[in-house]
Formats: C-alpha cells, sequence, structure tokens
C-alpha cells in the first residue's frame, strides 16, 4: 500500500529532476542503499549499491531496460504513486562517452605573442581542448603601494565534458618588465603544482594543476590557485582575464593599497590583444580601495579593468 506523499516529496516527483525525486524519495522512506538493494533483489532486480548512489547524484541516468524496470519496482518499493519516477526520465536519451563542451578558440587567440603561447603549450604536451570549462571563477587582484601587482589569488569552479581528466592548466602573463622566472605559483586547495614553463621574452608562464582527483564526465572541481608577482619596469595598470571557451560566471576584484588610489577605473571585453574594445563601463571604487565586476554566460573573449594613475 502506498503511503500519504510528504509535501517535499510531492513537490519533488512533480517537478524533478529525476534524481532529486529519487533522493527525496528514499530519504523519505528512511532506507539505507544496501538496504534498498536488498529490497529490489528480493523482487528480482538486480541493482548495485554504487547504480542507486549515481542515479540519486543524478551523475547516472537508468536507460536499458533493466534499469527503466528497476525504476519501476523502486516505485512499489518506496511506496510512491505509479509511474511518478519512470515519467519523469522521459523519452530515452542517447548515451554519449562524452557531453559536449562549449565553444573553444585556441589561447594563441588571447595571449600575444600567439608563438610564445604554442611554444609553451607544446612543452607541456597537453591537448587544444583541456576537457574542462568554467562554472564559476573568482578571481582577487592586489595593486601595491609601488603600484604594482603584488599578488592573484582564484577560485576556479570547473566542470568537466569528459572522463579522465585530474589536471588543469593556467596561463599567466605578467605585466611589462616582470622577470616572469621570479613569479611564484601557489596550488592552495584541492590542487597542487605540477610542470611550470616559462617564457622571459614574452614575460608568460603556463602552470599545470594537478587535481586531487580523476573527473568523470559531468564532475565539478572547485580549485584555489595563485600567483605571487615578480616587480615590473613600470607600474601595473591593468588586469585581463582570457576566455578561450564560454564560462557560466566570472568575478574580478582589483584591490588598491590606501597609499595608491587610481583616478579612474573601468571596465572592458575585447575579441582579440590589441583590438578596441566592444563594452567599456566605468567603476567606482569602494570604501576598501576595490573595484570589481561580475559578468555571465561568457562567450570566449578578453575580459578585465584598467586603470589610470594620472
Amino acid at each position: 500500500m502506498q503511503q500519504t506523499v510528504q509535501p517535499e516529496l510531492a513537490t519533488a516527483l512533480r517537478t524533478g529532476p529525476f534524481h532529486l525525486a529519487l533522493r527525496a524519495a528514499i530519504t523519505a522512506r528512511g532506507l539505507a542503499l544496501h538496504r534498498l538493494r536488498l529490497h529490489l533483489a528480493q523482487r528480482g532486480v538486480q541493482v548495485g549499491v554504487t547504480s542507486l548512489s549515481y542515479w540519486q547524484q543524478g551523475r547516472r541516468r537508468p536507460e536499458r531496460p533493466e534499469s527503466l524496470r528497476a525504476v519501476r519496482v523502486l516505485e512499489e518499493v518506496l511506496e510512491l504513486p505509479e509511474h511518478s519516477l519512470t515519467r519523469l526520465l522521459g523519452p530515452r536519451q542517447a548515451a554519449p562517452t562524452e557531453v559536449a563542451g562549449p565553444a573553444t578558440r585556441p589561447y594563441r587567440d588571447l595571449i600575444a605573442p600567439a608563438v610564445a603561447v604554442d611554444g609553451l603549450l607544446a612543452t607541456i604536451a597537453s591537448p587544444p581542448d583541456t576537457g574542462l570549462h568554467t562554472v564559476t571563477h573568482i578571481e582577487r587582484v592586489r595593486i601595491g603601494a609601488d603600484r604594482q601587482m603584488v599578488r592573484r589569488d582564484s577560485q576556479h569552479a570547473l566542470r568537466a565534458h569528459r572522463d579522465g581528466i585530474d589536471r588543469y592548466l593556467a596561463l599567466y602573463q605578467g605585466d611589462p618588465g616582470c622577470d616572469i622566472g621570479a613569479v611564484r605559483v601557489r596550488g592552495e586547495e584541492n590542487c597542487r603544482p605540477g610542470r611550470v614553463r616559462r617564457d622571459p621574452e614574452a614575460e608568460l608562464l603556463v602552470a599545470e594543476l594537478l587535481l586531487d582527483r580523476r573527473l568523470r564526465t559531468g564532475d565539478t572541481h572547485l580549485l584555489g590557485y595563485g600567483f605571487d608577482d615578480a616587480p615590473a619596469a613600470q607600474p601595473s595598470t591593468e588586469y585581463v582575464r582570457g576566455f578561450n571557451s564560454g564560462a557560466g560566471q566570472y568575478v574580478l576584484q582589483v584591490t588598491f593599497h590606501p597609499a595608491a588610489l587610481p583616478v579612474r577605473c573601468h571596465r572592458f571585453a575585447s575579441r582579440a590583444p590589441g583590438e578596441p574594445p566592444y563594452e567599456t563601463e566605468e567603476l567606482t571604487l569602494d570604501g576598501h580601495h576595490c573595484v570589481h565586476l561580475v559578468a555571465s554566460s561568457l562567450s570566449p573573449c578578453l575580459l578585465g579593468i584598467r586603470w589610470d594613475w594620472e
């Protein structure tokens, strides 16, 4: 006999998606996954605990005929209305080995000189498509009392669009005249520095950040990393982030030392190095000597903040 469905569960069954409704039903029934597997086995359905876990996390979707039969039996075990879970699966989908990644431009289109970018990436021997795209990226840049960049810190949430991803590549170009050999790479959360390659003439480096786990298609990963800058030949006047593929959300904050405050700041976006911006907006320093930008649903571009000292 089916029990009265709790309001929260009823909402999940009505609106989905499947994995959230399944999770809500398991929670409402109070069954551990190994007990749920036993109930299914007693009804002649063999499903592993791992599969049940993946189904309720949204990492896998019941597709095969035996899996769809298991879902129908789950409705019985969990005392749910008939078809309440199966209807949330909708029509059967193809089972690709990879999810489609966003449109990608080569890094050489976003950093000059392009030949230096190609040379550095060749030393790492990485594929053109790293298999990752940005969900959210929060970046903080600090400008010191000498008007030069001191450090950059990143909190980066990424999603894999193919299996086996275990590293992220970070490209960094210093201000004109900087000693790129003195720039320090920091891996602070859920990653550690691997190979680091530098081009002193281009003031450019590429850092391999090794993740603490191997990602599968659809997995997300949060990593924290940063760069400690080396002194440059002149004051810093901008910070630019290049997006070689689409991104969900990007937040950039630039913090200035109280003894070195700019007279003007503005955000800008352009399509390639040296091209005039197609978007600009004036920014105002807040009470903590910061300016910031927030951007969503980005296509490949260059996005940053510039400031004037006089």
